[in-house]
């Protein structure tokens, strides 16, 4: 019987047309990153908790945690997006696997500047981010989570395939408004069949 086909990937697997996905360079990275939590859109697309600054030595700290010491099985994945034309830090993407077992990990992105966002910046770089999870580290399937009050990004996973799985109602307070917390996944299957096509 012969195997299953598995997309093969290409001559580098983390490299678009327009962006690329490195490794956070901690002597360098941190500062921009540590400056876009100033902005507070920024933080209230990033996180559901209040807005906070982070300082550069924090972010190093909750990296190094976060990767643990495990290189044989590490659990979590951070990459840099880097524009391709200057090698310019844009955002960051994760990848979080709280169990092997399951083959299942939570993903998450953040762009930083303004002027690069709507750019498509953010959906070359999570199509990267996808074939990483599928054929790299062959998952089963993949989850986010997204907040209510951000269409744009919801309008970006549906075009990646990514489906409605479940609906925390008004679980944010922003402004004195409650907001939905929205929960998508995608099956490596629904991947490979081109789901998240352009």
């Amino acid at each position: 019987m012969t195997a299953p086909a598995v997309p093969s990937a290409p001559a580098n697997a983390l490299h678009g047309q327009r962006v690329r996905l490195a490794a956070i360079n901690m002597d360098k990275d941190l500062a921009p990153m540590a400056a876009w939590s100033q902005d507070s859109e920024f933080l209230r697309l990033l996180q559901s908790n209040f807005a906070r600054h982070w300082t550069a030595p924090e972010l190093r700290q909750y990296l190094e945690d976060e990767q643990g010491t495990d290189e044989l099985n590490p659990g979590a994945y951070f990459f840099a997006v880097r524009a391709l034309a200057d090698d310019r830090l844009l955002g960051t993407l994760d990848l979080m696997i709280p169990g092997w077992a399951h083959r299942d990990a939570w993903i998450g992105i953040a762009l930083g500047d303004r002027s690069d966002w709507n750019q498509g910046y953010g959906r070359e770089a999570l199509r990267l981010l996808l074939r990483f999870a599928f054929v790299e580290l062959n998952l089963y399937r993949v989850t986010l989570s997204v907040f209510g009050y951000n269409p744009r990004a919801i309008r970006a996973y549906e075009k990646l395939g990514f489906m409605h799985e479940g609906r925390q109602r008004e679980r944010l307070r922003r402004d004195d408004q409650r907001y939905d917390l929205l929960l998508m996944g995608l099956l490596g299957s629904e991947w490979q069949a081109g789901a998240g096509a352009p």
